[in-house]
């Protein structure tokens, strides 16, 4: 008897194993992940780099066998020597990975700001962490960069990988980050934002796409209380001061930085940085880090400032795990020791918020309406300003009692009755999605009227104020 039936062995021809020779083969060609819920609103194609799918969690996996494999060519570290360097965390665990396989010992040095996670991890591999304390100054023989030469000064056949001056570093990202970049946007990226921390991510992602393209822009986020962005915008040094924000941000300029290859530094606080990493994790399912909540608010930032349009490629570093970060930024106690989270408002939605006003009934106006017929619809409805939609009833901006008065009062203008308000538009309107936390919109409606609520196809779905706001929590007080 013969059959065809494709399960019989003799009809399955043989598969060819595929494997990896050992863990540092893994590393790398992370994919790159559309934001939709938190960049609501926004015009361009906002795309994260997620580096915690290299096998250490972090973009820092990158550079650590670089860096080791050329001590070795050059003949500074031998087998059974000791590599030690001053990290927050990432640079050691990407150390670490490389060093297991090749047989060498590690001391980190990190401050104690950082979290638990990162100490215990780095334990996990067999390394020595030496904590030191953070409020001091980089030359106080205290100082994680002071201790860690000392170390090396102290410990036989060791070398300091000195992520901070070490040239290996931003060529790592020249030579992989950023052609992978290039290669997943088909060359149609426009800008590369990131967090800086030894600038080597920024400084060899930037050489390497500026080549490519020299109108790329490439932006620095930079938290405040780091001397980054004020060092860029005036070439002057400032004193730096304390943030909870861990792996970017410095007190002096690590000589792996070239600041000539980045167009603009963003500044950032601590509390919006790891809020938007909790937001990314609830809305985007993107379990991340809180510097990744930094690169995401300040490419926000940058692109509400800059109205960047619907032709624009946006890329963004996601450079670690929330994994590392389970005892400080996903643990409410903590957030709120530290006053980045209030418990009683911290599940409110701008969507609850807009249910609640006026049975959700939203009034909008189109950029073709007469002056008077919005002026009559205001009164009508007592309301003091309009999202403005287009044919498809995508928002345009905003107009506003003000916007109104201020054209009305035009002595240089003949007033007609066929006038539109299409020249009264302000264009420059924060938006949310109805998912967007109250955090976020406090954050953005501290110095506007209003924030606009639009769905993933920039349709107006509300529209909100302080006093609705306020209204909303009066009303849930007990």
């Amino acid at each position: 008897m013969t059959t065809s039936d494709p399960l019989l062995k003799e009809n399955v021809k043989p598969l060819s194993m595929e494997f990896h020779d050992d863990i540092l083969s893994t590393i790398g060609h992370t994919p790159l992940v559309r934001l939709n819920s938190v960049t609501s609103g926004l015009d361009p194609l906002v795309l994260a780099k997620v580096e915690f799918f290299n096998p250490g969690g972090s973009v820092k996996d990158r550079i650590g066998w670089p860096i080791i494999e050329d001590a070795e060519r050059e003949g500074r570290l031998r087998p059974g020597g000791t590599i030690v360097e001053a990290t927050s965390g990432n640079t050691g665990v990407g150390l670490a990975m490389a060093a297991a396989i090749k047989g060498y010992r590690c001391i980190f040095v990190m401050p104690d700001k950082m979290s638990q996670e990162k100490i215990l991890l780095l334990r996990a591999f067999g390394a020595r962490v030496v904590v030191t304390p953070t409020a001091v100054e980089p030359e106080d023989p205290r100082s994680y960069y002071s201790v860690a030469r000392r170390l090396v000064e102290e410990t036989p056949n060791s070398i300091l990988a000195d992520q901070y001056y070490n040239p290996v570093n931003p060529q790592a990202h020249y030579d992989t980050t950023g052609p992978e970049i290039w290669q997943q946007t088909a060359g149609r990226i426009t800008h590369l934002i990131t967090g800086m921390g030894t600038g080597g991510t920024i400084t060899g992602i930037g050489r390497y796409l500026k080549e490519q393209n020299p109108d790329i822009q490439i932006v620095g986020v930079d938290p405040i209380g780091s001397i980054l962005y004020e060092l860029h915008r005036s070439g002057e040094y400032t004193t730096a001061e304390g943030y909870k924000v861990e792996g970017i941000g410095e007190d002096f300029l690590p000589g792996t930085t070239d600041l000539n290859v980045v167009d603009e530094i963003v500044q950032v606080n601590d509390r919006e940085s790891l809020l938007m990493a909790r937001r990314l994790v609830r809305e985007e399912g993107i379990f991340c880090g809180g510097s990744c909540g930094s690169a995401v608010v300040g490419a926000i930032r940058y692109i509400q400032q800059h109205r960047l349009g619907h032709d624009a490629v946006v890329v963004v570093i996601l450079p670690d795990s929330g994994s590392r970060y389970l005892s400080k930024v996903f643990d409410d106690d903590w957030m709120r020791e530290n006053g980045f989270l209030d418990q009683v408002w911290s599940d409110i939605r701008a969507g609850d918020i807009q249910s609640q006003k006026d049975s959700g009934l939203v009034y909008t106006a189109h950029t073709t309406d007469l002056l008077r017929d919005v002026v009559t619809l205001m009164k009508d409805h007592n309301v003091s300003q309009l999202p403005v939609v287009n044919a498809d009833d995508r928002l345009v901006g905003l107009v506003s009692e003000i916007d109104l008065l201020n054209h009305m009062l035009l002595t240089d203008h003949v007033h007609q009755a066929s006038e539109t308000i299409e020249g009264m538009i302000n264009t420059d309107v924060p938006v949310v999605g109805e998912n967007s936390r109250l955090e976020t919109l406090m954050s953005l409606i501290k110095d506007r009227a209003a924030v606009v609520i639009v769905n993933n196809h920039d349709q107006v779905k509300g529209i909100l104020t302080k006093i609705d706001i306020l209204d909303y929590l009066s009303s849930q007080l007990r």
